[in-house]
């Protein structure tokens, strides 16, 4: 029988977004992040907005796999 530790573990691997495969993806994610937490998205980590900038908030949220993206097949850009 698994533990709970175990358990958790296989489940954040099993609902993970694609890998990010390049610093330029990064780049371009989080800016378009960092845009929508200009327009007045609320962050999806725990972070005090008031201390930190729209742009470090969406460049942790992309690292820590929060923001959603697909790439498109043939040109690799991310949506």
């Amino acid at each position: 029988m698994a533990t709970t530790k175990e358990g958790l573990d296989n489940t954040v691997e099993e609902t993970q977004a694609p890998e990010i495969d390049s610093k330029y993806r990064l780049i371009i994610l989080a800016a378009k992040r960092s845009k929508q937490l200009q327009r007045g998205a609320h962050p999806r980590i725990d972070i005090d907005p008031i201390k930190h900038k729209p742009t470090r908030i969406a460049l942790e949220e992309v690292i820590r796999g929060k923001v959603n993206f697909s790439v498109k097949d043939g040109d690799g850009r991310a949506e």
